[in-house]
């Protein structure tokens, strides 16, 4: 993410919330506070239909991340 802002791409990290602490911690040691959406965790047992549902309540946020100034 910090190389895509550092270039001008807007981006958003999309991760589930069992990462919380560990992108806290990256975020604090790089300096750089990333736009992220959190979707639930687990991810890999999820269906189709359950994945499709995560990225339909995701996407609104993601819009807006990718949008603000």
């Amino acid at each position: 993410m910090l190389d895509l802002d550092e270039r001008g791409i807007p981006g958003v990290m999309i991760a589930t919330t069992a990462f919380r602490q560990a992108a806290a911690a990256q975020s604090e040691s790089l300096g750089y506070d990333p736009a992220i959406v959190w979707v639930p965790h687990p991810i890999q047992n999820r269906t189709d239909a359950e994945i499709q549902d995560i990225a339909d309540e995701a996407i609104g946020e993601i819009l807006e991340k990718l949008t603000a100034p």
